[in-house]
């Protein structure tokens, strides 16, 4: 008897710094909880999450995982280059603007492709999100111009190595691109819900590849003979979250957009970087994870589908060189995506799955969506609980809003409906 209250004693000093949750298994899986801080102590109102957590919070993610973005500003040239007030069968006005950042002797352009609807009755709210493969990939638009994009060398298509790990060069993209991507850009449901949207290809900020880092936006930030990145420097997610907010700063001055309506979205390793840039920038008044997976939405602490140590060595650019650290020992994170969906708070947050997309962890995803609900409840606002039921394509939650719909690791149509609907409710809400 002695020793079965001995167990259960330190089970309950366990969970007092922790969460447990049954896992599918059997086994169990532990994470932080949302609400205890590095003191011991428990955060019990909104103000003190705010004061307290949030920045505790902030730094462990910075330190542990993306990297800490630079605080200083770089000047930013941004030059409208071209308006169509008759795109999309006069659907939309088209606009493309070049933003231009120079440092160290570099100079670097992010392409802005925004479209906004052309009937607004006044200034629109906007979708603000980075494409893969270039602006024209979007739409078959023939107006949107074509600019550089990185390719993998056909040299080693048939070589069994993940994409970003092979060689790459730089080409003029090509007119029978266009439109290659436009089922993840559903451009006139979005524009007749009344919707704008804003895009830049990542590759303008950094090319998504090992060695992309020299030819995007981070060396712009090195000091003296700086050459590498110090280990809890920004990696590439960094970098792309940071150009989601120059996307930002440039729609602020754009009297048809609605600043204090700017939704940052993404899907797969965008997804974690839209969550990445909503947690720091809180100009982002929504943020949508399309498929973030591990690393983003998910829970790493489950220690199913795709590991820390698949993300560091598949993608070893894409985080912190401190993130390393947790390669086979995710246990020891002191962050995972429940706390990374927490930072977003009080701010609207949809989180949406795909039932076919194991290496995303579709259950890892409610469950993070659920435990970060607790710290939505602070602000008074609702998500999913451990209790819902979720079946395909039915939302759970409100505020904080979770989705599942049947199929792969893919954005589509529906999950744009189901994203634009909740927006609509969101802002009628304001």
């Amino acid at each position: 008897m002695m020793r079965r209250n001995l167990m259960v004693a330190a089970t309950a000093l366990m969970l007092s710094a922790c969460m447990a949750w049954s896992q599918p298994d059997g086994k169990a899986a532990t994470w932080p909880d949302a609400l205890t801080m590095a003191n011991g102590a428990r955060a019990t109102s909104a103000q003190e999450f705010e004061a307290e957590r949030r920045p505790e919070l902030l730094n462990l993610f910075a330190e542990n995982v993306y990297g800490k973005s630079p605080q200083e500003k770089l000047p930013m040239k941004s030059t409208v280059t071209s308006v169509d007030r008759d795109a999309l069968g006069g659907l939309a006005v088209r606009k493309q603007v070049e933003l231009l950042f120079s440092a160290n002797g570099i100079t670097r352009a992010l392409h802005v492709l925004e479209y906004l609807p052309a009937k607004a009755n006044g200034p629109a709210p906007v979708f603000v999100g980075l494409n893969f493969d270039g602006n024209w990939t979007v739409s078959k638009d023939a107006g949107i111009a074509l600019t550089d994009e990185w390719t993998v060398d056909p040299a080693l298509a048939k070589v069994r190595l993940s994409t970003e790990l092979k060689g790459h060069f730089r080409q003029r993209a090509t007119e029978n691109e266009r439109g290659k991507n436009a089922s993840r850009w559903p451009l006139e449901m979005i524009l007749r819900a009344g919707f704008g949207v804003a895009t830049v290809y990542a590759g303008d900020i950094e090319p998504d590849m090992v060695t992309g880092i020299g030819y995007g936006v981070r060396p712009l930030f090195f000091k003296g003979d700086q050459y590498l990145p110090a280990a809890d420097d920004w990696g590439a997610i960094g970098a792309w979250a940071w150009g989601l907010s120059r996307v930002a700063d440039y729609l602020e001055t754009d009297p048809a957009v609605n600043a204090k309506e700017m939704i940052v979205i993404g899907h797969s390793r965008l997804g974690k970087t839209a969550l990445w840039a909503g947690a720091q920038d809180k100009r982002f008044a929504m943020v949508i994870s399309n498929e973030s997976g591990k690393g983003g939405a998910s829970l790493s602490h489950r220690g199913v589908e795709e590991s820390i140590a698949h993300l560091n060595i598949a993608f070893p650019y894409w985080f912190s060189a401190n993130y390393h650290h947790y390669t086979g020992r995710q246990e020891k994170l002191p962050v995972d995506g429940h706390l990374l969906l927490a930072l977003i708070a009080p701010r609207p947050l949809f989180v949406g799955s795909a039932q076919e997309d194991p290496y995303s962890d579709p259950h890892g995803e409610y469950l993070s969506t659920a435990a970060a609900s607790e710290v939505y409840a602070l602000y008074g606002e609702k998500g999913p609980s451990f209790d819902d039921q979720v079946e395909l394509d039915k939302p759970v939650g409100n505020e904080l809003r979770y989705y599942m719909r049947p199929g792969g690791h893919d954005m589509k149509a529906e999950d744009w409906k189901q994203y634009i609907a909740w927006a609509e409710e969101m802002l009628k809400k304001k």
